[in-house]
């Protein structure tokens, strides 16, 4: 049977990860510090997911084990010399703490044996292989990196599943919604692709990458924040306002409208991707609180993200982003006391004005047209 490594085995690496790799053949080897979590996992060697939607669905996830990174570390390395492949799903602040254990493991690895192994960070990020690539190598000695660039590979990706906040009286069981996409970027494979259920390889991954940021967050943040200002309480609630679906509509026609023209996605496929996205959103099972979405307005408005990249995108392009520039007004907005980021921003406002602001955060110079866009909205 093959075997996986995978870091993180919370309701994100079981709930999605874990069971393509399951559905796959693999058997699974999570990789977590959680004493708790790792100790249940060890003892039922097994789990169920549950598929809450129209069509409901509980599934059997077997041939699992886990290692607790900090007592059972010549385990782990042992793993990963065996591993026909590594993923993880831990957050991306983490990856930085798991690049030392992966180094050594490689090392050992790479001392026995030089078959391929490709390693897939499994993040809501922009590059996450290629970021914990670098954290490994700063950990790897000059010959162990020169075997290593030989057969080991930090394919990026990109993923989207929507794993609610939970609490379940049965141990390990994880909810998730029926929709999930996993990306691979085919052009950094090392050796044969692995062949994962439900896992697409793509030659252009930032294209998917800008599609997935562009459509569903995007979208979701476009809910919160105007959700927020009409003092809707979850998302479910939101997707019930007419005039907050009406502006995220608009908000998702500006986006499709660079996702199609920029890389040449069919407007029809488009079209369902969007529609798909906005089902997601409706669902009553994996509704959110506003101000959870919502969180982190400095990055979500930073010049890179999902509401100031797009909008600038298209200005590039002789397009106006109004409803874009809406939103992103709104999210200048968002006072929740219970988010830093949020306080951060209004503490600006209240000494340097709301024009200032709106450079300080999004980047838009003051008389560029965004600028001109996002303060008519204010």
């Amino acid at each position: 049977m093959k075997k996986a490594v995978h870091f993180g085995a919370g309701n994100i690496g079981r709930g999605f990860i874990g069971q393509l790799l399951a559905k796959s053949g693999y058997e699974i080897i999570f990789v977590d510090v959680a004493e708790a979590l790792v100790n249940d996992i060890n003892e039922l060697k097994k789990y169920h997911i549950q598929i809450v939607g129209d069509q409901p669905e509980r599934i059997l996830v077997e041939h699992v084990s886990a290692i607790n990174s900090n007592t059972h570390l010549e385990d782990l390395l042992d793993a990963i010399v065996e591993a026909d492949i590594v993923t993880t799903a831990i957050g991306p602040n983490i990856l930085k703490f798991i690049a030392p254990n992966i180094a050594k493991g490689l090392t050992r690895r790479v001392a026995k044996t030089d078959a391929p192994l490709n390693i897939i960070a499994c993040e809501n990020m922009v590059g996450g292989s290629t970021v914990l690539k670098n954290f490994v190598y700063e950990a790897l000695d000059e010959d162990t990196k020169k075997k290593v660039d030989v057969c080991i590979g930090f394919p990026d990706a990109a993923v989207d599943r929507i794993v609610p906040l939970q609490q379940n009286e049965e141990k390990l069981l994880v909810q998730v919604e029926p929709y999930a996409e996993w990306d691979v970027d085919a052009t950094k494979i090392v050796g044969e692709k692995p062949a994962i259920e439900g896992l697409t390889y793509v030659d252009n991954l930032q294209a998917y990458i800008e599609r997935k940021l562009f459509t569903v967050n995007t979208g979701h943040a476009s809910i919160a924040y105007l959700a927020y200002q009409k003092g809707i309480k979850d998302i479910y609630s939101a997707m019930k306002d007419e005039e907050v679906v009406a502006m995220a509509r608009k908000v998702w026609s500006e986006t499709g409208a660079l996702l199609v023209e920029k890389y040449g996605f069919d407007k029809e496929v488009h079209a369902k991707y969007i529609e798909t996205t906005e089902n997601r959103f409706r669902n009553p099972h994996l509704s959110d609180e506003v101000t959870r979405v919502a969180r982190g307005p400095k990055r979500k408005l930073s010049p890179k993200d999902r509401l100031t990249s797009p909008a600038t995108q298209l200005l590039e392009r002789g397009k106006q982003p109004e409803a874009l520039a809406t939103v992103m007004a709104a999210a200048l907005h968002f006072d929740f006391e219970g988010d830093a980021e949020a306080v951060e921003i209004q503490s600006y406002i209240k000494e340097h004005g709301m024009k200032a602001a709106i450079t300080e955060f999004t980047g838009a110079a003051e008389g560029s047209e965004l600028f001109r866009l996002v303060e008519g909205k204010l």
